[in-house]
Parts: C-alpha cells; structure tokens; sequence
C-alpha cells in the first residue's frame, strides 16, 4: 500500500498540515509507504526533504498566496508525473490548490478527503470554488472530518453520509524541559495559571478571553501565546480595562517553550467562538499534560465534542466572557472538581486523542475502501 498525503503547506505551522504530516509519519513508523505532497510557505524552498525509508514531502514553489491559499502551479504538473504511484491519494480540505491539482492530475486510483472544515469566511472564494468541492465530494471514495459532530453538521456533505466517517486527531504526548516548567511555575508561583495558544486573529476569540479577565481575582494570571494582526488591538483592550498585570501576551513561542506552558499552567482556555475552529488540536494537546479545559460552545463545530462538559473541562456560553470567568473560577475553586477533570482530560487524551488511535483509523479506513 503506498499513499500520497496531498495539501496545504511546509514546514508545518498550523494544524491540517501537521495531521498530514503525523499521518505520513506515523504510517511510515509502520513500514506504510506515505509521501506528502505540498505548497510551501515562509519562502522554504522547494524540493523533496526525505523523512525516512517509508516517507517524503515533496515541496512545490509558492508562486503567491491568495485568500488564504497557497498558489503553486508546479504542484499540478508534479502530481500528473507522480499520481498514479500511488493507491490511495488522502486529499486534506480545505485546500482549493490541492483540489485543483488533483482534478487535473488524471488520477484514477482511491481518494481519501479529509474534511477539516468548511470555508467559512471566504465567501467570494467559496463562490468560484463550489463547483470544485462538489467535484471532488463526489470524487472521492470515502470522506472523513476530525469528529462525528463537525462532517453531521456540514451542508455540504447532507447528500453523501453513506460515505462519511471520522478520524479524530490525534498527537503524541508532548516532550518537555523540567527545568523551564520549573521557571514557569517560579515564576507564576503565587498565581492560578491560565494558558491560551493560538493565532491572534478574530475567530480564536482572543477578546472575550481578555474581557473575562476583568473578572477574575488579581492572583489569577492569563498568559496568551502566538502572533497576529489583532496583537495591537489586543493590547490596546488589556490596558482599556487596566489589566497590565492580570493579562500578559507571550509573542511567538518555540514548541519547547510552548510544551513547557503546556505543563506548567493550572488551566487551559480555548476562546474560539466562531465555527472555523472545526477542531482545536492546542484542546488536546493541553489534555495530553493532564489540564482542564475552559471552551465555548460553538454551534456546529467539533470544540465541544473534544471537550466533553464535565468530563475533562466544562464549556461555557459563546462570547460570554461572564460566563467564561465563571466556568474558569468553578474549576479553580473546587478542589475535587478540579482532580477530577484533571484526570478525564488526560482519560480522554489516552482513549481518544493519542497519535496511534489516528493510525490506527487512518489504515481503517484505507482497508475500508482498496
């Protein structure tokens, strides 16, 4: 069996390409032939960057990146050469480049499309793109989201639920340094912790994260991690409502310093209120350490189904930051609740959320259809 993961962009930043990336590996740690095939970005170079025996990403020039999508021609005629190589090509959306070059590639073989999210905002785009996603909903052999929730609730995919499924993500346990967890904590020692990770862009909620701090007791400490256009706007609301030394914006941080925060904090709080969080892969990763999550309920997206309520965190009213506060103090307040939702997070991690259950799925579903 030789598979082809084909989309998005690398090196990998955010989290469809690290799906296809940790599939690839994961596949590959099992002697699975999985290359991926992508556009690359932050002006990386192109060419074939060799993983291991079983796996390699071969990198397409970036001509230019339109709404949101990374335009790479050569990812068209790569893919006509390389296609018919492989049994199965797993095709990630949203993705127009991706889509579009499988269209034109001749390809005869199985499809695999894995369905992160719908476009949601991109609404010009979505208009001229249509007519490909319903191309390539029909093309393909079997189409899995990241929960049941999420593909249920698609419009797009009312018509075709004899072939849908789901592969939830899944990650390995994150590596970190004893001694910069131990500076953290120093550091934060006389305060709650409270952690929250992500791109400082409108639907990851950001604001209603900071207004909730407005209502949290001074030794409660918000530590926000990531870069974006909303970082001045941010800032400029934190100093509006006086909360210099309650609410502190960490910038972009190394996977070690971001793990580290991970094991360090008391409480992680996704604040997304908008359906484009399909999933939230920073949910589980929190989980992962064993730490309770704080999310809002965002109707039909995937959030809340990874975060089950009372289980390994609680979830509160979208764009409530009352609402917020209040769910972040009834975890930190009560002792019992707080170990037992400590213990479900990491629970649920385990059952559900583990890089081997994603294999375990992904091959599943590619026996389901060769």
């Amino acid at each position: 069996m030789k598979i082809l993961q084909l989309g998005k962009f690398y090196p990998v930043r955010g989290g469809v390409e690290k799906v296809m990336y940790d599939i690839m590996i994961g596949l590959s740690h099992r002697q699975v032939y999985c290359d991926m095939l992508c556009a690359s970005t932050e002006g990386f170079p192109a060419g074939e960057v060799v993983i291991n025996d079983y796996a390699k990403v071969m990198v397409m020039h970036t001509v230019v990146k339109a709404a949101s999508t990374m335009v790479a021609p050569s990812m068209i005629v790569e893919l006509r050469k390389i296609a018919a190589d492989y049994d199965i090509i797993h095709i990630h959306h949203p993705d127009p480049m991706a889509a579009l070059a499988l269209y034109l590639s001749g390809y005869k073989g199985k499809v695999v499309l894995h369905w992160h999210s719908d476009i949601v905002k991109q609404k010009k785009l979505m208009k001229l793109y249509k007519p490909l996603q319903d191309w390539l909903i029909k093309r393909a052999n079997y189409i899995v989201g990241t929960t049941p929730v999420y593909v249920q609730h698609s419009p797009y995919l009312q018509d075709c639920s004899q072939k849908v499924g789901y592969i939830p993500i899944g990650i390995a346990s994150l590596q970190y340094d004893k001694t910069l967890v131990a500076s953290i904590r120093d550091k934060y020692k006389d305060s709650f912790l409270i952690y929250s990770l992500g791109r400082l862009v409108e639907y990851k909620g950001f604001e209603h994260l900071v207004a909730a701090s407005s209502y949290l007791p001074d030794n409660y400490k918000v530590v926000i991690a990531g870069k974006g256009p909303l970082k001045e706007q941010l800032e400029r609301q934190v100093e509006a409502l006086s909360l210099q030394d309650k609410v502190l914006f960490l910038g972009f941080l190394s996977d070690e310093e971001a793990h580290a925060y991970f094991h360090a904090c008391d409480l992680y709080v996704l604040s997304s209120t908008m359906k484009t969080e399909a999933f939230a892969i920073v949910q589980i990763e929190a989980m992962s350490c064993a730490k309770p999550v704080v999310t809002a309920d965002i109707a039909g997206s995937g959030v809340s189904w990874v975060n089950q309520n009372d289980v390994s965190g609680l979830i509160c009213a979208p764009q409530n930051p009352k609402d917020l506060a209040d769910k972040v103090r009834q975890i930190a307040e009560n002792e019992e609740l707080y170990a037992r939702l400590s213990q479900g997070a990491k629970q649920r991690y385990e059952q559900y959320f583990n890089l081997e259950a994603m294999i375990d799925k992904a091959l599943e579903v590619y026996s389901r259809i060769l």
